[in-house]
């Protein structure tokens, strides 16, 4: 950890003025937007444009307060302590995500997803346990580096640091993310490592070998022994992961150079090839879902991007980290590790949160103790930011918006709906669940061919088989019944686990224009005995339709 030096007045401004630049973009974790739908980060972004123009009036004035002073050519322009606030900004953050986690577990604050308890400012507890693990690999190094003197402010400094780590490890159980756990652990162990004493550490290898071999081979036995309880603990999660990472791979195979129609495409299109061989495992059908994330964040850029933008990402990841050992900085290092380790079974880098951290810690590695630079990438991003505002309120303003047509949608207000949503569509049409809200509202007005121009459109934003049942039943009321039954098998390569496109290809094989006795009867059986994730009241409606189907087929 760097000291600061501050030897004036005007020292004390510029890190003053530093620290809240550097707050300011960091803070985007903190805001939440409720007028937006839950899982909407748009509000995020606009909050990230607003913080970093603040970010560069700051930064601005620091530089121009150390540009004049006798001392500016020997100290000022090398004032070190942009990655001192970047980690003090990181661990205020944290600090106001824990106490806001302890809040909703007991029940002070709603959490973000009816479903979870405890979910931050995020819609999702794995993203945030993700973001506390980050934090406390950085709150151990700034324990080890605090002095021993009985000076107040690092008395201050240590008790800061110690309760803040008590808050997140209060936390940090109870979101039940095994990822973080991992993450949490490999970037304090590497902080603690780093922090070791070297001459000691040697001394009592040569003296005490043995009894480290028995210590390290005890705690590999333990690690061995949790790796196993995490997997225990929920199974189905794990597998699915590893399935999804299976599929990702199929699909970076058809795609080297990556998709320009995006992750979900690519996905779905290779899980639906891989299921329609019908040579897979019993469990993979019934841990495969219908994901908008790779839950593995490199290998979603080797598909989106391509394998070779990913191997660049990595080596510029590399450097600034190598950059960050040699001059001291292992807690801004441990972050990194970190998030390295959580994003590789996570989609962090898919929250501004997550994104704008890491730029930050990019940053400390690499230009941390020059002010110049930094000003110069501000200005950057300023302009680029400059660019993307509007479009930024545009699409907050829409989801706004969207948040009323969902209201027409759900009440069955359909013609009202649709007018709402086409007055979106511009800027919303990028959003799989706003195409297949629309085309499905359309299907619910019977304007079936302008459902399905949605519909298809959604199949690029999309992994969800719904949308391909519904073009199936859009077709089928079209009379096109070839074209329904493709889009029903569609569907259930894309998830064979689920029985309504079977249901669907039984109504459709009872249609008196395309009459199959033969496929009826095998459609239905699988209807009537297949056994379903979870049961339901619709599983029974849809056997007891299938029943009806087959007694008046039997009849005639």
């Amino acid at each position: 950890m760097i000291k600061l030096q501050i030897h004036t007045v005007k020292d004390t401004v510029t890190v003053c003025l530093l620290f809240v630049a550097v707050c300011a973009p960091l803070g985007v974790v903190l805001i939440t937007t409720p007028a937006l739908p839950a899982d909407e980060n748009i509000g995020q972004w606009v909050w990230f444009g607003k913080a970093l123009l603040l970010s560069g009036v700051c930064i601005s004035v620091a530089v121009l307060l150390q540009l004049f002073g006798k001392e500016t050519r020997k100290y000022a322009l090398r004032f070190p302590c942009f990655s001192v606030c970047v980690s003090w900004g990181l661990i205020l953050c944290g600090a106001f995500e824990a106490i806001g986690g302890l809040r909703q577990l007991y029940g002070f604050a709603a959490s973000g997803h009816s479903r979870y308890a405890l979910t931050g400012s995020f819609f999702n507890p794995g993203p945030y346990a993700g973001y506390l693990a980050m934090v406390l690999p950085l709150c151990l190094h700034l324990y080890l580096c605090i002095p021993k003197e009985k000076a107040i402010i690092h008395n201050l400094e240590k008790w800061a640091v110690v309760i803040i780590s008590i808050l997140i490890l209060c936390v940090l159980p109870a979101t039940m993310s095994r990822s973080a756990w991992i993450a949490a652990v490999m970037g304090c162990g590497w902080v603690a490592y780093m922090h070791r004493d070297k001459r000691r550490w040697h001394v009592l290898w040569r003296r005490y070998k043995r009894r480290y071999i028995i210590w390290g081979t005890g705690i590999l036995f333990i690690v061995v022994l949790g790796s196993a309880g995490a997997f225990i603990l929920k199974p189905d999660s794990a597998l699915g992961r590893l399935f999804m990472w299976k599929i990702t791979c199929k699909a970076i195979i058809n795609h080297p150079w990556g998709c320009d129609k995006g992750f979900t495409f690519a996905y779905g299109e290779a899980q639906e090839a891989y299921f329609a061989q019908e040579d897979y495992a019993g469990w993979e059908e019934r841990v495969a879902g219908s994901p908008e994330y790779a839950f593995n964040e490199y290998l979603s850029l080797a598909l989106t991007e391509g394998i070779t933008v990913c191997a660049l990402v990595l080596v510029l990841i590399g450097v600034c980290f190598r950059m960050g050992v040699k001059r001291g900085r292992y807690g801004i290092c441990g972050v990194i590790l970190s998030l390295l380790v959580f994003s590789f079974s996570s989609y962090p880098m898919h929250f501004p949160a997550f994104v704008v951290a890491g730029v930050c810690l990019l940053l400390a590695c690499g230009i941390g103790d020059v002010i110049g630079k930094p000003l110069i990438l501000c200005i950057c991003l300023i302009l680029w930011t400059g660019g993307c505002m509007e479009k930024w309120r545009q699409e907050e303003d829409a989801c706004r918006k969207w948040v009323y047509a969902r209201m027409l949608y759900y009440s069955g207000a359909y013609k009202a709906a649709n007018e709402a949503y086409g007055e979106l569509y511009p800027v919303l049409k990028d959003r799989g669940a706003f195409l297949f809200e629309y085309g499905h509202s359309l299907h619910k007005s019977f304007l079936y061919s302008d459902s399905n121009k949605y519909l298809e459109e959604a199949c690029l934003y999309s992994t969800d088989p719904m949308v391909l049942n519904v073009i199936g039943k859009n077709y089928q009321e079209l009379h096109c019944y070839e074209q329904a039954e493709t889009f029903f098998y569609k569907a259930i390569h894309r998830l064979p686990g689920r029985i309504y496109p079977y249901y669907l290809l039984a109504n459709l094989y009872a249609e008196p224009d395309f009459y199959n006795p033969d496929k009826l009867k095998e459609v239905a059986g699988i209807v009537l005995t297949k056994e379903p994730k979870v049961h339901s009241t619709a599983i029974k409606e849809m056997r007891s339709k299938v029943r009806e189907i087959l007694e008046k087929a039997n009849k005639e």
